[in-house]
């Protein structure tokens, strides 16, 4: 049997789901989560790898973009009951609340804390999704973009599914040149005058036990990246960085390539440099912060210029180091 419309599935057998004209372009990874309500990420990437979800009777990977039309085979699978999961505690909600830095009729912006994960999965419970969820019971609350668990920073999220796939399409279109994005990173060693662009593909590998990890290889995707000294404070180089694409990752993985990587980073970093920063400064985290996002909405008739104030962590960190 063929639906015309996404509705909440019930979970019972085999279904086959038409994407219909506003959902054109959406990724599979993130439609399924929509269609398959309270199911971890981590199932839904589990359900597709092993092709058990079918696009147009064929295996296709998580990321594949959905066009109007297509088809979606979607199995039963086993969803917790409600309640079972539980509910994000009070700290976290009110920690999310507080975070809400700029708010509309169809976009929610805010000020990530580092520590707390973009979605819930692999062993994390609830994720900022989920949290404001919990927060805002019945708002259809969809994440644009991600930030890596350590970094803090600016997120947004949509309200309204014509914001999400606006967004969505200048996120697609010239890799990603109609969302100007503003980092602030601490990076170890003396960096040079003047902008450093770095353009270099980058590579996702797993390491043993299923971790990411990034690097520089020639097989990997276009990823472009612009650093520039703010200020050196104590034989380290204070930046502002701007991507140009939006690759896991990438600043992190960039940093390490040009020998200056990101301080307190203890995937891509030095662990003796770490150590001396939490030692000496009280470093006790990645100093990688999303400052701000530039973009427009409605054919460029609706621009934003969205910010998140530096965590006072990293300030005073930097206060130290002067």
């Amino acid at each position: 049997m063929t639906e015309r419309h996404p509705d909440p599935p019930a979970t019972g057998g085999v279904r086959t789901v038409r994407i219909p004209d506003d959902r054109d372009g959406q990724r599979l990874d993130n439609f399924l989560l929509g269609q398959l309500k309270g199911a971890p990420r981590s199932l839904v990437y589990k359900i597709v790898r092993s092709g058990q979800v079918r696009v147009n009777g064929g295996r296709v990977k998580a990321d594949r973009r959905l066009e109007a039309g297509d088809e979606v085979r979607i199995p039963p699978v086993r969803l917790e009951e409600a309640g079972e999961k539980g509910v994000p505690g009070r700290s976290l909600l009110d920690a999310m609340a507080a975070s809400i830095v700029f708010e509309d009729a169809r976009l929610l912006a805010i000020s990530k804390p580092a520590g707390i994960a973009s979605h819930g999965g692999s062993g994390i419970s609830f994720g900022v999704i989920e949290t404001l969820r919990a927060l805002r019971p019945g708002e259809p609350l969809e994440l644009v973009h991600r930030l890596d668990r350590d970094t803090s920073g600016l997120m947004v999220v949509a309200k309204k599914r014509s914001a999400l796939t606006g967004l969505q399409a200048l996120m697609r279109e010239d890799g990603g040149a109609g969302l100007r994005k503003r980092y602030l990173a601490l990076l170890t060693g003396r960096m040079p005058d003047g902008v450093m662009s770095v353009d270099a593909p980058l590579h996702v590998g797993l390491r043993q036990g299923g971790e990411r990890h990034v690097q520089v290889n020639p097989a990997g995707k276009a990823s472009l990246s612009h650093f520039r000294v703010l200020e050196r404070l104590g034989g380290h180089s204070y930046c502002e960085v701007r991507i140009e694409t939006g690759r896991t990752h990438q600043i992190r993985a960039h940093a390490r390539h040009i020998g200056h990587p990101v301080a307190g980073d203890d995937k891509y970093g030095e662990h003796e440099v770490n150590r001396r920063l939490r030692d000496q400064v009280g470093l006790r985290r990645m100093f990688l912060h999303a400052a701000s996002l530039e973009f427009a909405l409605d054919d460029g008739k609706a621009p934003y210029v969205l910010s998140a104030p530096l965590d006072p962590e990293l300030g005073e960190v930097l206060d130290r180091l002067r």
